[in-house]
């Protein structure tokens, strides 16, 4: 009896403990604290002026032409907006917009898609296009501004460490909110 209990025993066991219900868990992110963000105004150019986040910086870069560009960084989320200006005419102008396009239709190697939204408010002399790059790419949001006259803006959102775009997703909607918020506040100087 004693034997027969022994050898009942760990067939028990065995049959209580394996259920044919497993499920794989996801892989766990990190919390990301997003604050809430006030916006300033950014007026150190002449040319235009638009509000950013108070938990971004700005940092100028010039290259070895002397062309002057910026980048609106966020380091706790190691991101930025590459953002450059140029002054046009109506040749450059269509070549500095094909340019653009062709920057953001780079990504459609590695993207899931590519939604183009128009952006205009005529009375501020503001025209342009946003491209939402869907999946993991190195730049999910680039957009272009210009009065289609003198002047034209692009910005490009990338991440210092691009990874699974579950993992950033929260920063992505978060930084999208302050392009939609340089978008809304923009205005030429001139």
């Amino acid at each position: 009896m004693k034997n027969k209990i022994l050898f009942i025993f760990p067939f028990f066991i065995f049959s209580c403990a394996c259920s044919g219900n497993y499920t794989p868990k996801p892989r766990a992110y990190f919390y990301i604290d997003l604050p809430q963000p006030v916006y300033r105004p950014l007026e150190n150019y002449s040319q235009f002026t638009f509000d950013i986040s108070n938990h971004a910086h700005v940092k100028e870069i010039r290259d070895s032409l002397g062309t002057k560009w910026f980048n609106i960084e966020y380091p706790h989320y190691n991101a930025g907006i590459y953002c450059s200006y140029f002054p046009v005419n109506k040749e450059t102008l269509v070549v500095k917009a094909k340019e653009s396009e062709q920057m953001a239709y780079f990504h459609k190697i590695k993207a899931d898609g590519i939604d183009e939204y128009e952006f205009a408010r005529p009375e501020k002399k503001l025209y342009g296009l946003v491209y939402e790059i869907k999946g993991n790419v190195a730049s999910p949001v680039q957009f272009v501004l210009t009065d289609s006259v003198r002047s034209f803006f692009r910005g490009a959102l990338y991440f210092d460490n691009p990874s699974n775009i579950d993992s950033i997703s929260p920063v992505l909607a978060y930084i999208n909110r302050d392009i939609h918020i340089i978008l809304e506040s923009f205005q030429w100087k001139q």
